[in-house]
This record gives structure tokens, sequence and C-alpha cells, in this order.
């Protein structure tokens, strides 16, 4: 049914007024700002009047991420004292009603406002953010575990080369990010154990995403001829490091040369894979042109076929600006601590990935907003400092949303500069040592059991 204008108005106010009344200091107020309210007001569930309604749920999650602690614990002992602060009744500080209550949060809803924020972002984009006036999109994939509980581990079993009780579940995500913000435009999840699961599989999902014109960016995983034929179809272009199987066998001296190591060579369509039907493998072209160049010790493949409008060189500098996705991951699984889900099944684990995207989008929204008011780029500013900052100021300054007190927020955001550091390298290993403490070789409850009947191995005085 339509409604009038000043029932649409009531409805936008009222919601304004709940998050304004957030005991959790309104990180909801980012979502009601006039590009995400009509989204907001859709998505919110039917409910009743509760200690903790759908909008104050949501932002005490998204503060819970954000913080150091993380704990269900120190979620509701905040929201306990800022009621006290306030003059408000007292509530308990048990954990139980809260979690109800983020049980009953949509998934759906959450997975919408994500990708919502990053469509605001994308959609506002100024000019000089874009690679030659196209929207360059980063995917790379990562696993983070889970607890491990029998529901976690049937839904995503841990390797098969560990044994019970000694590993976590595995999941593994797949994202698409925008290069000029490092938004999250979109995310896709599956078990890391049997199919289904691949990086490839999971992107996929997600193609849907790109529009016509964008540019893709990835590494080795990606560039198999179906993707590419699917990428062409859809007006996309991509540049990649060779595949795997394609790089031992890359020819140089055959096809159109283009330049010293740079030529047209044209693939064939290899026997049908598992996952595709026959109707859809009827559709893909039995033949595909594309160019492979070798530059930096690395050979690339890519659909920009032309070497005028897309040089060896500038194609290279393009290409080192895929670490960025590199550095988003990190953002996501350390900075928001999002490498170990602590919810006990996979139904929350899935809630609380995605509240993490949510959270994560949100800061990359004041990136953006802070780096348009200093005429930077995105890239240039600190994530980390962003979350401290955002964090001190809800703590000590309540979170208030006015014009002037979130023009002096930016500006302080937009202080520290970062390098843009293209094609940055750095080994895969660590410096400090971690306490010498052995592996755990067996069950907890049985190595408990051995330490009540024996003691402590080897104790140190």
């Amino acid at each position: 049914m339509h409604r009038s204008h000043s029932a649409v108005s009531r409805q936008q106010r009222r919601i304004r007024t709940e998050a304004q009344r957030s005991d959790s200091y309104a990180f909801f107020n980012l979502l009601t700002g006039k590009d995400l309210l009509d989204d907001v007001e859709s998505l919110l569930p039917a409910h009743r009047e509760r200690l903790f309604p759908p909008t104050e749920t949501l932002s005490m999650f998204l503060a819970q991420v954000l913080s150091s602690d993380g704990s269900c614990r120190q979620a509701v002992d905040d929201a306990a004292v800022k009621r006290l602060v306030a003059g408000l009744p007292e509530c308990s500080t048990k954990t139980a009603s809260y979690c109800a209550a983020r049980g009953r949060l949509p998934q759906a809803m959450i997975e919408t406002l994500t990708r919502r924020t990053a469509e605001v972002m994308a959609r506002d984009t100024p000019d000089g953010w874009l690679w030659r006036g196209r929207r360059v999109r980063l995917v790379d994939g990562a696993t983070v575990t889970l607890a491990d509980t029998e529901a976690n581990q049937a839904q995503y079993p841990q390797p098969s080369s560990q044994r019970a009780g000694l590993g976590f579940p595995i999941m593994r995500m797949v994202a698409l990010v925008c290069l000029a913000s490092g938004a999250v435009l979109d995310a896709a999840t599956g078990a890391c154990e049997g199919k289904g699961g691949d990086e490839q599989t999971l992107l996929r999902e997600m193609l849907d995403h790109l529009s016509e014109g964008d540019l893709l960016l990835g590494d080795a995983f990606y560039p198999t001829y179906f993707l590419l034929c699917e990428l062409v179809r859809g007006g996309v272009d991509g540049v990649f490091e060779q595949y795997g199987a394609r790089k031992r066998s890359t020819d140089f001296t055959i096809g159109t040369q283009l330049g010293a190591r740079d030529h047209l060579v044209t693939w064939t369509r290899s026997q049908r894979p598992d996952w595709m039907s026959p109707q859809e493998y009827e559709q893909v072209p039995k033949t595909l042109t594309v160019r492979e160049f070798c530059t930096g010790g690395k050979i690339m493949v890519t659909t920009l076929l032309c070497p005028k409008d897309a040089p060896k060189a500038m194609l290279k500098a393009l290409y080192q600006r895929r670490w960025n996705v590199e550095l988003d991951l990190r953002n996501i699984k350390t900075t928001l601590g999002m490498e170990h889900l602590r919810c006990m099944t996979p139904e929350m684990a899935l809630k609380e990935l995605w509240v993490d995207l949510l959270a994560y989008n949100l800061i990359r929204l004041l990136m953006a907003q802070a780096a348009f008011l200093a005429d930077q780029i995105p890239r240039q500013l600190s994530f980390k400092h962003t979350v401290q900052i955002w964090n001190a100021w809800q703590q000590r300054a309540g979170g208030a949303c006015d014009g002037v007190s979130l023009q002096r927020l930016l500006i302080l955001i937009a202080q520290p500069r970062v390098g843009l550091r293209p094609g940055r390298i750095e080994p895969r290993a660590r410096k400090r040592r971690p306490k010498n403490y052995p592996l755990l070789t067996k069950p907890r409850d049985a190595a408990r059991e051995e330490i009540r009947l024996h003691g402590h191995p080897n104790k140190q005085r």
C-alpha cells in the first residue's frame, strides 16, 4: 500500500529518535543519514518494545566488533553503565537478553546494509579516485577460524590432516573490494573442505555485483577460461597474474606479437567442468582471445587487448595496487579481530562475519568523507587510526553527530598520511618469538585428565 509523505516522515523521525536514544551512542547514526535511512526503514524487522530493540542491538554489535575486548560481556556492561549515567532505569548485566537480541537480527538486513554502504561510496566516488575513469575492483580470499563446536565443525570442518579435538572449524571468504575507497562490495563464504568452497566458485556467486565498464584485479587463482569468458560477456575487463597451469605453457613466440614478451593468443574451450550444466557450457564461446605479457618477473593475462590504450608499464603499475586488498583483509581480520569468530553456531558465526564487514564499511565511509574534505584519496588515510579516533570519540564525546562535531572528527581522521607503497613486498614471518609452550597434541579434556593424575610435566620455576 502506498503511504503518504507525512507517514513516511513520521516513520523516519521515529527511527532517528530510536537511534539517538541508543545506549551504545549511535554508531547506528551513520546508518540514519539521508542516503541510508530508507534502507534501514525497509529492513528493520517487526518488533515489540524490548530492552534491546533492533537498532540498539545492531549498534551494540557494531561497537562490540570494533572494541579491543570484543566480548558480549563488555557490550552489555557498557550499555548498563551508559544507562546509569543517562539516568535511565538500571538493567541486568547478564548477557542472555543481548545474545537473544543478536539472534533475532535478520542476517539479510546486515548483508544488505553492508552492500548498500559500499554502493553509496561507489556512487559518490570523485573522478580523481578512479583509474582512467574506470572503477577498479579487487578480489581475494581469506580464511577465518570459528569456535570449536560440533555445529561449526559440521558446517565448516577443520582440515582433514588434523586430529579431532585439536583443530578449529575453518570458513573461507572471498571478498570484492573497491580499489578507490577500500569498501567491501560483496563477500561469499564456504567451507574449506569439500567442493564448492574454492575461491573460483565463491567469486562466481558475486559476478552480478560487477558492472559493465568495471576492471577486476586478482592473483593467479582466478584467470581461468570460463571466468574470463564470463567477464567479457558482462563488459568487465580483468588483469590477473597468469593461472598456474597455463604459466608453464605460455609461449611468446606464437600468436600476434605486440612487443617484447607481449602478444595476443587464442585460448580454446576445455571440457565441461562438473559445476557447469550442459546448457551453460553450450553458451560459452569455443575460443577466447586474450593478451599475455611478461613484466616485473610475472606473466600476466588481461582482456585489455590494445597495447596503445593499455601499455605494459601502465598495467604493471595498476597491478601493483592489487596489494591493497591484502591490506584490506588484514584490517578486517587483525584490526577488527575477525581472524577468529566467537559465535557457537554457523548461523551466528556468519552473522558475526557480516557485522564485521558492515563495521569495516562504515569506517571506510568515514575515511572517504575525510579524504574528500581534505582533498586526498582514501588510500592515504590510516584505517587503524580511524578506528582509534572513532572509539575515542564515542567514549569521550558521546558520539555527537551534529555537523560541526562530525566535521572536526573528519579533520582528525585526515591528519596522518600513509604511503601508497605500490608493489610492496613483506616477508611472511615474525621477529618477536612467541612464548615457548608446546602444541596441544590431544583433546583438551584428555589433557586435563592427565594433569589431574600426573600433574604438569616439566614445571618451570
